[in-house]
């Protein structure tokens, strides 16, 4: 199987780009593309379905390649998947409360399609709970299916859209199912965060809002430890990257960001929906040791499993292109270097995959991403 990234800064662009891929010959039969403008997408998606290539999209703010970002142009990672191998689903979703059954859908075309199926998913509108949509998939799939992939909108009114060659929504879940007995699907989610201080227990909690920590009001908690400086309006914009590492039964922690705090009655909230009794620890300041671990796990699959791939997509919270900054451009280079194929992703709004040998999961301030191996 052979793949190219393209890019352009509008719909024509991407069109000569696209032409030029294929001077020698080259046949896409599958594109993953990532855009910022949502008024490119009715042109983009006639000109690749023109061309009778099946379409994976989503409109983001934060854009890369292989060759680095790419916050002003539309990014496409073509591939020449064999079409009986893999197909595309978009289920919109009729509210919050219909989002397992829509799930169930998916989860259950895929085991229709295949007898082995992969799922690399991504999903518009903030409200919908990631941990249904992985519950719903794996219901029906099977608990050890792959799900891979990440929540898409720009990081200011959190809003975006997924979209195929025919169909388009900002409340909706896009899957492109695949054939694993056709194409290998290797992938992980890591966040390399280290964990600091005492363990904590949530002791109120209602969904995504925490009220109490260890019997006192959340935000008093959170301030002891941040400072009171990172706490000075209602509404933050920068601190959803910052991570509290929630325990699990076994395994790597779950990481889950700090998104709003409410001063009236001293509750945090958080990217995902917190039980009462969950323990976690907080985060130490990311350095260069968290690239690292994040680039290992690239080095793992490589070294024990694929040590040559075909193409690789990579989802990355934007919470970690807040807090690592310039380092950032390190960690997506390291990732896309240890094959050195075509390479495309996004900064997202939440991310799914698997952080060890335990079954998928919905993160934050995670890395999730993904290669593929025609067998």
């Amino acid at each position: 199987m052979k793949a190219k990234s393209i890019k352009g800064k509008n719909a024509e662009e991407l069109k000569t780009a696209l032409q030029q891929s294929m001077n020698d010959g080259f046949k896409p039969t599958l594109a993953f593309v990532f855009l910022t403008e949502g008024e490119d997408i009715d042109a983009i998606t006639a000109m690749l379905d023109g061309q009778s290539i099946a379409i994976f999209g989503a409109s983001t703010s934060e854009k890369f390649t292989e060759h680095g970002l790419e916050p002003d142009a539309i990014v496409a990672l073509l591939l020449d998947m064999d079409t009986a191998h893999f197909k595309i689903v978009l289920k919109e979703f009729n509210d919050v409360a219909s989002v397992y059954e829509t799930a169930c859908e998916v989860g259950e075309s895929g085991k229709n399609s295949f007898d082995h199926p992969a799922f690399i998913i991504s999903t518009a509108d903030i409200r919908i709970p990631g941990e249904e949509l992985i519950r719903g998939i794996l219901d029906k799939a099977g608990i050890d299916v792959p799900v891979i992939g990440a929540r898409v909108g720009e990081h200011i009114n959190f809003t975006g859209t997924v979209f195929t060659n025919q169909l388009k929504s900002n409340s909706a879940i896009i899957s492109m199912i695949v054939d694993e007995d056709k194409i290998d699907v290797k992938g992980v989610a890591v966040s390399g965060w280290k964990p600091v201080g005492t363990e904590k227990k949530v002791t109120k909690s209602e969904g995504n809002w925490v009220f109490a920590i260890d019997g006192e009001p959340a935000m008093d908690v959170i301030k002891k430890f941040l400072g009171t400086d990172m706490l000075t309006s209602y509404k933050s914009e920068g601190l959803d990257s910052y991570p509290l590492q929630f325990q699990r039964g076994r395994g790597k922690p779950v990481m889950n960001p700090i998104i709003l705090w409410n001063k009236e009655n001293q509750s945090v909230m958080l990217g995902a929906p917190v039980a009462e009794g969950s323990i976690f620890r907080f985060s130490l300041p990311p350095d260069l040791e968290v690239i690292d671990t994040v680039i290992d796990s690239t080095k793992t699959i490589k070294e024990n499993e694929l040590p040559d791939v075909d193409a690789m997509l990579i989802f990355s919270c934007v919470g970690r292109l807040s807090s690592l900054g310039p380092m950032v451009n390190s960690e997506i280079e390291g990732l896309a270097a240890t094959w050195n194929k075509p390479m495309a992703g996004f900064f997202s709004l939440g991310e799914f995959g698997k952080l060890d040998d335990t079954p998928p999961e919905f993160h934050g301030t995670t890395v999730s991403w993904v290669v593929f191996k025609e067998k």
